[in-house]
């Protein structure tokens, strides 16, 4: 049973973790900005949205790999490992920032279409998001304070 948990909570961060960590930096490169569009510009309305709406959608499936990995560590008694609290803590910190910051803003550069000011905040906490989640599989492969 174990092998199937991990196996279920790896490959759902896999595809949808790691959808919505592409999703959200390619986001800014398709966004609209306000102003005379560029001929030689990617940017591409339906591609934006396209990009909001997997962030969206696969970051509440995304919802399943701390579930099932909390489920993995009570099975393995692990919960009270240092590696595991620091691990939900980040994946905490990156889903409330996907939640609260990122997807309103690309809602709203959506909306309303700035300069570009939005975008590159959206570019930089998307940066923060990924980084979150490095830390995130760099704990899971360390394992800092591991009983085994």
């Amino acid at each position: 049973m174990e092998h199937v948990l991990l196996s279920v909570h790896v490959l759902a961060g896999i595809v949808f973790v790691g959808g919505s960590a592409v999703a959200t930096s390619l986001f800014p490169r398709y966004a609209p900005v306000a102003g005379a569009p560029d001929p030689e510009s990617v940017r591409s309305r339906p591609a934006a949205l396209a990009m909001h709406r997997i962030t969206g959608t696969y970051a509440k499936l995304a919802i399943i790999v701390p579930v099932i990995g909390i489920v993995l560590a009570t099975i393995q008694g692990r919960m009270n490992e240092i590696w595991i609290t620091t691990a939900m803590v980040t994946t905490a910190i990156a889903g409330g920032l996907l939640a609260v910051q990122i997807v309103p803003m690309q809602r709203e550069a959506l909306d309303d279409p700035d300069d570009g000011k939005r975008l590159r905040v959206l570019s930089m906490l998307a940066g923060i998001y990924n980084l979150l989640w490095t830390a995130v599989v760099v704990l899971m492969i360390v394992r800092p304070g591991s009983a085994a």
